[in-house]
């Protein structure tokens, strides 16, 4: 069952029954707060020969940045900037225009195909761009890392176009259940019915609406 209040949750989904639990778990203590400026929201300047296929495909690191940056931390008053969980030089962008991921196809048939004859090119994969973000928790035994993945995840995926492949997982090294955790937020069967979770689902809902302009 999920507490009602305000009370910090720890979000376990069970494996068995595809359904998020949670546990009370004490307050972590206060961590330290970035001291250095925050990134200021960069003005979107558009030249005016660009066309506007090509302005929904300008994507790259810093846009994706300011997608998460104002993510609220679910147990302190910051944002996941201001925390020090995402950082810029840990968000991965590859945005295949539509000729790369043409190019990209073309090779992955022609390898299928090899010389058998008739199965390759059947198109039956599917080349995306992709974004891959690492985030780190405050400490390695923080119990809102699935939490902050999900919201990372939920807001990604309301945000960015179609065409992109998300990816969402601890820093190397900076949490004692890296392993564990990465693998729930891969697994889009357990976030999905994490998600159908209705205190769990508002939790993510008020975490990522000050990114979104919603808080």
């Amino acid at each position: 069952m999920a507490s009602a209040s305000g009370d910090a949750v720890r979000v376990v989904i069970s494996p068995e029954l595809k359904e998020p639990t949670f546990v009370p778990s004490p307050a972590s203590p206060s961590p330290p707060v970035s001291s250095g400026p925050v990134t200021q929201g960069r003005p979107l300047m558009i030249p005016s020969s660009v066309s506007p296929q090509q302005i929904r495909d300008a994507i790259d690191a810093e846009s994706v940045f300011e997608i998460i940056r104002n993510i609220q931390d679910p147990e302190h008053p910051n944002s996941l900037e201001e925390l020090g969980v995402v950082k810029l030089g840990n968000v991965t962008v590859v945005d295949l225009k539509s000729d790369d991921a043409a190019v990209a196809q073309d090779t992955a048939g022609g390898k299928k195909g090899g010389g058998s004859g008739g199965g390759g090119g059947g198109g039956s994969g599917k080349t995306l761009s992709k974004v891959d973000v690492l985030f780190t928790p405050t400490i390695p035994h923080c119990s809102m890392a699935t939490l902050i993945g999900l919201c990372l995840r939920v807001k990604l995926l309301r945000s960015l176009p179609s065409r992109f492949k998300v990816s969402v997982s601890i820093e190397p090294g900076t949490h004692a259940s890296e392993t564990a955790v990465n693998r729930q937020l891969d697994d889009k069967e357990r976030v999905r019915a994490a998600l159908e979770n209705e205190h769990l689902c508002g939790v993510v809902d008020r975490c990522i609406g000050q990114g979104m302009g919603l808080a």
